[in-house]
């Protein structure tokens, strides 16, 4: 559907969405950003290969860290097409933890030299710590309480 396109009349109720499964963020160094992701946030690579690297996320999702604009040309699959994307500027990621492991993970940063930017306490009881990678994208690891249903 085109941004100018009509709107949907169709008011039947959308099937159900189970969730995110992958989040991308852009690396200028993707060595670089990759030696965090493994080092300071102790991720293990699902896939790698010169454009791109893939993580999974507590068996839930999969971050994505791509080379900025490698993924900006159609890349043919055996089993499709992907259609090109990318991104620009500081883009944000909430890693969910639980309220017990964050003061390993405040540890964690400080041990690898990584500046707590801000923290935030939510009116639900869930904490938030705020950092950056070395691109820097803004990273939230987050506690549950953060939003309804979490």
């Amino acid at each position: 559907m085109s941004a100018l396109a009509e709107p949907q009349t169709d008011r039947t109720a959308a099937p159900r969405l189970a969730g995110v499964l992958e989040t991308c963020l852009y690396a200028d160094d993707l060595a670089r950003t990759q030696a965090f992701y493994e080092d300071v946030m102790g991720l293990t690579p699902i896939h790698s290969d010169a454009r791109m690297r893939a993580y999974d996320i507590g068996g839930r999702g999969v971050l994505l860290l791509f080379r900025r604009g490698e993924s900006l040309r159609v890349i043919e699959t055996p089993g499709g097409m992907i259609p090109p994307h990318d991104g620009a500027g500081p883009l944000h990621v909430a890693f969910s933890v639980a309220a017990e492991d964050l003061p390993a993970w405040e540890r964690r940063l400080a041990l690898h030299n990584v500046e707590i930017e801000a923290r935030a306490t939510w009116p639900r009881g869930g904490v938030s710590v705020y950092f950056r990678d070395p691109d820097g994208h803004l990273l939230e690891l987050a506690t549950p309480g953060l939003w309804r249903g979490y």
